[in-house]
């Protein structure tokens, strides 16, 4: 029997519509709109594509929304004082700065320059370091969306085996956190992973995030599994494709996300989330 849907796309609709009545709420009792800045620097159609469904999101939402559409010249301190000014700014909750940034600006340095009480990615060494102690300010949009995914099949997530393939900072390290603070017992594989198609096969829960397309195959998937497919990799034809082999996996898992319409649109909503949480802080701490 095929595997049952992870359907992002609709629970992402689902998430937005509530936040959109939060964000109505929100204003009538304070006045406070949640207020998002987003840098994008240079002409990647890919990152412009993102922001520009992220610009939507957020003004279908009804969220204040500063676009900064910047030259890929810009220099380092031009960019950091812009990023100062947004910080001071009271209008504005979370700020997103959208990557990979051009080769003469250091992504880290920008990053780290984005208050952590705005950083709605969630990238910030400070939140990453509350997110490991398992009291997070604001969690990483794509791993957070990734465990909402995961919940919403309604399978415990306590006392599963998790495998999370890839390790990077943005995916696979907060979302192995993610599932150990949720009680999971939790591999993160890599490259180095000796004999990974065995890991693999151990696992309940599957997490697949290396950016390589159609990687894992039915037979490194054990029966039953939840498999949630976070690559997104567009082949010589054209098609987009995930790190998940679909057609073959679905065979096998229990539960699958696809690609697309699985964790990129939760990855949007994420970032709703985290922003709407930011302006509902201020609400409650008296600031405008």
């Amino acid at each position: 029997m095929p595997a049952q849907l992870i359907d992002g796309k609709r629970l992402a609709q689902a998430t937005r519509e509530a936040i959109a009545k939060d964000v109505t709420e929100l204003y009538s009792q304070s006045g406070i709109r949640p207020g998002l800045a987003v840098f994008l620097v240079g002409d990647n159609p890919a990152s412009a594509v993102y922001v520009r469904n992220k610009k939507k999101a957020c003004d279908i939402a009804g969220f204040y929304v500063e676009d900064h559409a910047l030259p890929a010249t810009i220099s380092q301190p031009d960019l950091l004082a812009l990023i100062e000014k947004a910080n001071a700014d009271p209008r504005i909750h979370g700020i997103l700065v959208q990557l990979p940034l051009p080769p003469h600006i250091d992504s880290g340095l920008v990053l780290r320059a984005v208050s952590p009480m705005k950083d709605a990615d969630g990238f910030h060494p400070y939140n990453i370091g509350r997110l490991v102690e398992g009291d997070p300010v604001f969690t990483p949009c794509t791993p957070k969306g990734v465990v909402r995914m995961i919940e919403s099949t309604g399978i415990p997530i306590e006392g599963k085996r998790a495998v999370v393939i890839g390790r990077s900072h943005i995916v696979g390290k907060p979302v192995a956190m993610l599932l150990i603070h949720r009680h999971a017992t939790v591999t993160v594989c890599h490259s180095r992973t000796k004999d990974l198609p065995a890991v693999c096969r151990e696992a309940d829960i599957l997490v697949a995030a290396i950016g390589r397309a159609q990687f894992v195959k039915a037979d490194m998937v054990k029966e039953g599994a939840t498999v949630v497919d976070v690559g997104i990799n567009r082949l010589d034809d054209g098609r987009l494709v995930g790190d998940v082999d679909f057609e073959s996996v679905r065979e096998r898992a229990g539960w699958i996300s696809p690609v697309p319409g699985g964790v990129g649109p939760m990855t949007i909503a994420m970032l709703l989330a985290n922003t709407l949480e930011a302006a509902q802080r201020a609400a409650t701490e008296g600031r405008v």
